[in-house]
């Protein structure tokens, strides 16, 4: 039986608060973006995974590292699957800003001059899904992540096109939780806020407590 796999997305960096398209430039948290970060180590604090993987962009093994989460860096697995979407050309612009210029723009439809489609992430997902998925026969995995590459991939998990990724809006230092029901891939915690009052524990029958309302 497939054991949990915990999705976080990274915190706050200076394009992410300003909205703009973040894929693989390489910049750090902000100062909220810690602080933030921070608070992922007690949210799972009733956790013990048995394995630890991380997009190598630095605002996910930044969040990785400040949780606590992973003491040893070593045992932060990084995987260039779990890589932000590549944007190409719409790199570093805000949604409203390319609508502005291109009405009716969608990056879930089509291809991404210079950069990458829905599908070709929704590939990346499938195979990092693949690692993940046999990893967490030993227990459960966290993964740390972005925005984009996470609402494909918990797509693709449910079995879902890469483009119904957009149906699932991942806040910055947010917790989500894959497992299995029966012989269903379910999604058991979407976007969950992290906090020090409100730890989510996993318990022997495999449910999630306490109840979310998020």
């Amino acid at each position: 039986m497939t054991s949990k796999i915990v999705l976080v997305r990274h915190g706050e960096t200076e394009w992410s608060r300003d909205g703009q398209h973040t894929g693989l430039t390489d910049i750090p948290l902000t100062p909220m973006g810690r602080e933030q970060a921070k608070l992922v180590g007690p949210t799972l604090a009733g956790w013990n995974f048995a394995h630890r993987f991380s997009s190598p962009l630095q605002r996910a093994r930044e969040t990785a590292e400040i949780s606590g989460i992973t003491h040893d860096p070593g045992a932060l697995i990084l995987d260039d699957d779990l890589l932000e979407w590549d944007y190409g050309k719409y790199e570093g612009r805000t949604n409203a800003d390319i609508v502005s210029a291109e009405p009716g723009w969608s990056k879930w439809v089509g291809d991404l001059e210079g950069g990458e489609s829905a599908d070709d992430v929704g590939i990346r997902a499938d195979r990092a899904i693949e690692r993940i998925d046999n990893a967490s026969d030993d227990g459960p995995v966290i993964v740390f992540a972005h925005g984009h590459l996470l609402a494909i991939l918990i797509a693709r998990w449910l079995g879902l096109p890469a483009n119904e990724g957009r149906r699932f809006v991942l806040e910055t230092a947010t917790v989500s939780v894959l497992s299995m029901k029966r012989t269903d891939r379910v999604l058991r915690i979407l976007n969950y806020g992290c906090a020090p009052a409100a730890p989510i524990e996993p318990n022997q029958r495999g449910t999630i407590e306490p109840n979310i309302t998020h």
